[in-house]
């Protein structure tokens, strides 16, 4: 019986430490911290996601868990903007321009209530997706002064991704 009960004990134990590492994929995680090319990174299944947009234009960064650059060579995605809570949405395509990038183009404008969701498919893996708001204004107790000191609330211009 003591036998069992710590063999119950220390598998959850065990699947408990492998799950602890999966929380700190959060999205509040990704706002905390700087992503490489400016712009808003999520989790998406096996990929980490940066998105940079700007008006008329998707550039979408795909990495591992481990934030190393993954070939986006024959892959595909496709990105949905939409804005504020309007049905209108604006589909673009995403294609392979670099390394590790998926970039389109198409007729839309990105303001603080756009929301962007994507969906990535890399050879041989499963379509995934992510939902970014790339102007989501980030909370001031991490925003910095060019000193690289903290500001207090309402002091100096929010800080935005983009």
């Amino acid at each position: 019986m003591n036998k069992f009960i710590s063999t119950i004990l220390f598998g959850s134990a065990f699947a408990f430490a492998i799950a602890l590492p999966a929380g700190a994929h959060t999205e509040e995680y990704f706002d905390s911290k700087e992503s490489v090319h400016g712009g808003q990174t999520r989790m998406a299944g096996p990929y980490h996601l940066e998105l940079v947009a700007k008006d008329k234009e998707i550039v979408l960064y795909v990495m591992d868990h481990a934030d190393r650059n993954l070939s986006t060579e024959g892959g595909a995605g496709k990105a949905t903007v939409q804005t504020g809570k309007t049905k209108n949405k604006i589909s673009v395509k995403l294609e392979p321009a670099g390394n590790n990038i998926l970039k389109g183009t198409g007729d839309f404008v990105v303001s603080p209530e756009s929301v962007v969701t994507v969906f990535v498919e890399l050879p041989e893996q499963e379509v995934t997706s992510a939902r970014f708001t790339p102007l989501k204004v980030k909370s001031k107790t991490t925003t910095k002064a060019s000193n690289g000191k903290p500001l207090a609330d309402g002091q100096g211009a929010s800080a935005t991704t983009f």
